[in-house]
């Protein structure tokens, strides 16, 4: 063997041997796609995420064999290898996975569609005015799916329009036609495919929520709960005030509707008693 390919061997063993390490000693390991990602991007992520993540980088067979050296003291592990995606490279970190997942959705940005690249979510070029003057741009927005026609001396958008479905392959037309538009449709940054935590793997859809809406959801959720505690009369610390307050009502109601004579009720059957009167008065056109 040539000295050249034993000092090769040994750098490989020494990266196996490092990543292995690094997933004995996080407990939080994800796996990252790298593709379309500028070095000056990845140097920004960096700089900003050292404090709290770790991210290496190698080829993907190496990975492999890291992570069969350290299954034996993370048990499950190996099943991160099905999202070795595109250009993948690891991260290891001490922030649950939800929290990592937003901290890397935070340093991504904008970026315009190339010919070939995957649509990551559903494009839409929205109804407006252009600045495009009348012309052969007419015919090229609509060979992309995109109603157009002219007003007040301008190329007009007529309806929104959906040119491209999450998963979709960008063609080179379309991706001309975005940029053109100032449509920047791709996000650059570390994308998170998977997590693996105590023997479990998240996906990137799982950690991927919505805080917004998941907080709507919890609020519904709990007034849920109180309608349907009140509802069957469950005395709780939240609803006891409420279920006094509705029993009180109740028994008013049907203390008036019976008229019984009590103190707290003479006005209002009083009242009511008036009130019937007048409306009979005013049927016999008195």
């Amino acid at each position: 063997m040539s000295e050249k390919k034993s000092v090769n061997r040994k750098e490989k063993e020494a990266t196996v041997h490092e990543f292995a390490k690094l997933m004995e000693e996080y407990p939080i390991i994800g796996v990252v796609n790298m593709n379309n990602l500028p070095t000056k991007q990845l140097q920004n992520m960096r700089a900003q995420l050292r404090k709290t993540v770790v991210i290496r980088m190698t080829k993907r067979r190496l990975i492999k064999k890291a992570i069969e050296e350290a299954k034996a003291k993370r048990q499950g592990i190996e099943k991160l290898e099905e999202y070795l995606e595109g250009m993948p490279a690891m991260i290891f970190t001490k922030d649950n996975p939800f929290a990592l997942q937003k901290k890397l959705s935070k340093n991504k940005s904008s970026a315009p569609a190339k010919a070939g690249q995957i649509a990551p979510k559903e494009i839409e070029v929205k109804a407006g005015g252009t600045n495009f003057a009348p012309g052969p741009i007419i015919g090229e927005l609509g060979a992309v799916g995109i109603k157009a026609g002219i007003e007040g001396g301008k190329v007009t958008i007529k309806a929104d329009s959906v040119v491209a479905k999450k998963g979709d392959v960008i063609s080179d037309k379309l991706a001309g036609i975005l940029l053109r538009l100032g449509i920047e449709p791709m996000e650059i940054g570390l994308d998170l495919t998977a997590v693996y935590e105590n023997g479990s793997i998240f996906t990137k859809q799982v950690l991927a929520i919505d805080e917004n809406k998941y907080k709507e959801d919890m609020c519904q959720a709990a007034q849920w709960a109180i309608n349907l505690s009140v509802e069957t009369a469950y005395p709780t610390k939240d609803t006891t005030e409420l279920l006094l307050q509705k029993a009180f009502r109740d028994a008013k109601g049907l203390g008036i509707s019976q008229a019984i004579m009590v103190k707290d009720l003479v006005g209002d059957i009083l009242a009511r008693a008036e009130a019937q009167v007048q409306s009979v008065k005013e049927t016999a056109g008195c």
